[in-house]
């Protein structure tokens, strides 16, 4: 890991790795990053790109390349996200049932051989190396903006890190000061991590400009994923840290310039690069950044030509997997008369309202609600890939955050129901009144507004409704009705592969 392949063309190579050879894989070796950055100090910018582009790439040779030893097309960091956030809460269910996704869409048998587990646990200690790689080398490197660029990959290491705090609770504590040892390393409790995490954050956000290029991390992001570590600290940690959250996200409101973009479904489209609410992206192009794990999982997994006209959102093809359940649509009421334009996201002709079989492709409505097609622009052809980005972090979200941690708190209670009330104006939804303001209203929001994002899942643990029979939802549990899990879930399984890897790391309780 201490090596990279550098190919000229701009393409930079940084090693297959996975959690099976304890962080350390010696890959051709051509020039030493330290080489490199001494030759070509202007090469760092590509390096960060690079870094950036592991949570929604592959790898750097096309959709069919992988940065890691699991497969190319199941394995990407936002597919994981998406796999493991949404399928296992009550809004989307996948079809195809292979080889353990059965178990994420009906939140029953969990083990640790299951490969969707493996994917994103390799594919967080996949990223964490590689910002540790260059970081061990920058101090050594005269580059421009060297602090700002520290600070950018101290970021992007920890975003992998509070995946890893939010799906397995614990792992091995790798960072720029151990890079390269041989011995494995000691298993790092969450509380541990989340306190590393938590000073990352608060050693780097100063640093970070301002403002960035689109899809690079400014203030606003840093202090966007602090108030998200923060909102969870009680599930985290046990300690409530809700004040620091609302301190953080009204930073993110107030000093980052974004504002609600006027068309909600303009977020989720093929020109949302222009969008001035998305915080933080992921990029997506059809053409240039192909992958099976960026949107085109979303738009090209949500569309069957059984029942659409995929050329309609862009498509050359659909995979008919994934389709919305009514614990998300179910939420705005009656379909057919609510005047809130978030519930015509949803393909209903030809579909069925329950999902009797999740197998069933006509059973549960597909979300229409990411598309290939543009918003305020005129489309291209249709592609196989999708060139719409994902927002990670948006304002809107952050709208929500705020509300939420007012009524935590029982502070601030005018503006968290002025800032909930422009994301339902905005939709052309009802405005609701103080008497409305409460947290269920909150939860069921966010849904509504939020699916199908990456934040479902905790959002259901953060609020006590994950696991136990306090809320239901088709086939948790493996019941079509929906029943009881036990509060094992609120953790994934360490994959076996990890723990065979590194004798240190123990099983996540009740696997």
């Amino acid at each position: 890991m201490k090596k990279i392949i550098i190919t000229f063309f701009g393409v930079l190579l940084l090693g297959n790795m996975s959690c099976t050879n304890d962080l350390d894989t010696d890959p051709i070796v051509e020039l030493t990053l330290e080489e490199l950055l001494n030759r070509d100090p202007n090469a760092v910018q590509g390096i960060v790109s690079r870094l950036y582009g592991s949570f929604a790439l592959s790898g750097p040779d096309g959709p069919e390349s992988s940065d890691i030893s699991d497969d190319a097309g199941e394995s990407p960091f936002l597919r994981g996200i998406l796999n493991l956030q949404d399928f296992t809460a009550d809004g989307i269910k996948n079809r195809w049932g292979d080889d353990g996704l059965d178990q994420l869409t009906t939140t029953a048998n969990w083990d640790e051989n299951n490969k969707f587990f493996r994917y994103l646990y390799n594919r967080i200690y996949y990223t964490i190396p590689q910002c540790n790689n260059l970081l061990s080398v920058l101090d050594n490197v005269d580059t421009e903006d060297k602090d700002e660029v520290i600070a950018e990959v101290r970021f992007i290491r920890a975003l992998a890190y509070y995946y890893l705090i939010d799906t397995f609770g614990k792992g091995v504590l790798a960072t720029e000061e151990n890079f390269g040892t041989s011995a494995p390393l000691p298993e790092a409790t969450r509380a541990e991590l989340y306190a590393y995490v938590e000073s990352e954050l608060l050693a780097v956000i100063e640093t970070l400009p301002n403002t960035n290029d689109y899809g690079r991390a400014n203030k606003a992001v840093g202090n966007m994923l602090l108030a998200k570590l923060y909102i969870n600290a009680e599930v985290y940690t046990g300690t409530g840290k809700y004040t620091e959250a609302l301190s953080a996200i009204t930073k993110v409101i107030t000093e980052g310039g974004y504002t609600l973009a006027d068309s909600y479904v303009s977020v989720f489209s093929g020109d949302n690069n222009t969008s001035s609410e998305i915080i933080f992206p992921l990029i997506a192009d059809a053409i240039t950044s192909q992958s099976f794990g960026n949107t085109t999982y979303i738009v090209n997994g949500s569309s069957s030509s059984e029942t659409m006209i995929l050329a309609d959102y862009g498509l050359t093809e659909g995979w008919g997997g994934h389709r919305a359940s009514k614990g998300w649509y179910g939420l705005y009421g009656d379909l057919e008369t609510t005047t809130d334009d978030r519930a015509a996201l949803f393909f209903t002709e030809g579909h069925s309202y329950e999902m009797n079989d999740y197998k069933t492709w006509t059973d549960g409505y597909p979300s229409i609600k990411f598309r290939n097609t543009n918003a305020l622009s005129s489309s291209s052809a249709p592609t196989q890939f999708s060139g719409t980005d994902f927002p990670l972090f948006r304002l809107a979200d952050a709208y929500l955050m705020f509300t939420e941690c007012a009524i935590r708190t029982n502070q601030n209670l005018g503006e968290a129901l002025d800032y909930l009330n422009q994301v339902r104006v905005r939709a052309n939804a009802t405005p609701i009144n103080t008497g409305d303001l409460t947290l269920d209203f909150v939860l069921d929001e966010r849904a509504r507004e939020l699916n199908l994002e990456g934040h479902r899942r905790t959002d259901l643990i953060r609020f006590g409704k994950f696991t136990g029979n306090t809320y239901v939802w088709p086939w948790k549990g493996g019941v079509a009705a929906g029943t009881a899990i036990p509060d094992t879930y609120k953790l994934f399984p360490i994959p076996l592969q990890a723990l065979e890897a590194n004798l240190n790391l123990k099983q996540n309780n009740g696997y």
